[in-house]
């Protein structure tokens, strides 16, 4: 029996993706797992596989056209097999387009009239998210997506030769000369389109500061023991399969979140959400911003598989190849800045994540050992956590006791 493909929702904030290509196309055979088109999000161009056998027997959209999340784009079936056997796209497509703008309250079918409200345009939710951000008129836009509605690419159209609107227009009242005189040269100054990632992490990150209760926890770890042990480890190892400091801190979190399953959850309504699986999140910085990829119970992986994995999830998202599954399920994050000297630093927690670990670098200091000065090895990181979740002395705990399996690395090699 045929099937019809949707487009899937690539994260909890997700309203809709651009299809940018087929890669499978129609009459084409394929097996579940397969890449079946490329779909692109605020965030990345995301590989999306198929999840049936057999042969593409129709594409119900066109590359180009952004399609809201739960909407058919394809139909997969037996060779041959009549589409009749498929309910009529044209209906399922009209019931998804009123689930989706009933969830904005607006009447999705109207059309725009002179003189109407800009609520009974007829735009997909992120267009008008992005058009609401930035003081854009939907009235006075020609949408392009499918009967005629308005789609992000649309938006971003009117953005790039947009004059700024009226009301962002702020009277400059004349000022006295100034004391110094400016340089005989004036240096003009630039404006610069956000693009869709940076659009996406803005979103995120004023959604997290604005509704997360931010509390912020530094503790100072001794990794003497692990860089001594890192380099043992990586002398019997190819080029390609090095660990990373990185590697030996996502094991030591995921193992440390057994034991403070409050920090390994989610916030659903009015219960807290303590999640089975420990998948550690890992920010990556991409072409404009940050991805998050997500290593699946990490703890229960060897410190090696979650370095081939996170290597690989890294690659293809700076190549804008990531897979659905790279990016989804992170219930804990963890950002790195250790590579570029930084001391400490705190970071914003990931919706709907309870809490982020920001690491900074391994530095040589004077220590005191025993009453003398040492040269130690030190390295500083911040548990950001969600005050709703979990308050100070638990946070504090949870930093003690990665302090224990960061400071005592073989048991990384052995669990």
């Amino acid at each position: 029996m045929a099937e019809t493909v949707t487009m899937p929702k690539l994260g909890f904030d997700m309203a809709e993706g651009l299809l940018v290509r087929w890669v499978k196309h129609e009459g084409e055979a394929v097996q579940k797992g397969e890449v079946l088109a490329e779909i692109e999000t605020d965030k990345a161009t995301v590989e999306v596989q198929s999840t049936f056998d057999g042969v593409v027997l129709k594409h119900l959209v066109d590359q180009g056209t952004s399609v809201p999340v739960g909407q058919p784009i394809a139909v997969i079936g037996a060779p041959g097999e009549a589409l009749e056997t498929v309910p009529l796209v044209a209906d399922v497509v009209q019931k998804d387009a009123v689930l989706v703008d009933a969830a904005t309250g607006v009447a999705p079918l109207a059309q725009a009239q002179e003189g109407q409200p800009q609520g009974t345009v007829k735009a997909s939710p992120l267009a008008r998210r992005m058009a609401a951000e930035r003081g854009l008129d939907l009235r006075s836009l020609r949408g392009s997506g499918p009967g005629g509605r308005i789609v992000r690419r649309d938006v971003e159209t009117a953005l790039t030769g947009a004059v700024a609107p009226q009301s962002a227009i702020v009277a400059i009242e004349p000022q006295a000369a100034p004391l110094v005189q400016p340089l005989s040269v004036a240096v003009s100054g630039e404006r610069v389109a956000l693009d869709k990632l940076r659009q996406a992490i803005g979103r995120r990150m004023v959604e997290a500061k604005q509704t997360l209760p931010h509390f912020y926890i530094t503790h100072e770890y001794d990794v003497e023991a692990l860089l001594t042990l890192r380099k043992q480890v990586n002398q019997a190892l190819p080029e390609e399969e090095k660990l990373s400091v990185n590697d030996f801190i996502i094991k030591a979190v995921a193992l440390t979140l057994r034991r403070y399953p409050n920090l390994n959850a989610s916030i659903v309504g009015t219960e807290l959400l303590r999640h089975g699986s420990v998948n550690g999140g890992v920010a990556v910085s991409v072409a404009g911003g940050l991805l998050t990829v997500v290593c699946k119970d990490a703890d229960r992986k060897s410190l090696r598989r979650i370095s081939a994995e996170v290597k690989q999830m890294a690659a293809r998202a700076r190549a804008g190849k990531v897979r659905p599954e790279d990016i989804e399920g992170s219930t804990f994050s963890i950002s790195n800045l250790g590579m570029f000297d930084v001391e400490n630093f705190a970071a914003i927690i990931n919706p709907p994540e309870a809490a982020i670990l920001a690491v900074g670098s391994a530095r040589s200091l004077p220590v005191v050992v025993e009453g003398q000065v040492q040269v130690g090895t030190r390295m500083k990181a911040t548990l950001s956590a969600d005050h709703r979740v979990t308050d100070g002395v638990e946070a504090a705990q949870f930093m003690q006791a990665l302090a224990e399996v960061l400071e005592q690395p073989l048991r990384l090699l052995l669990d």
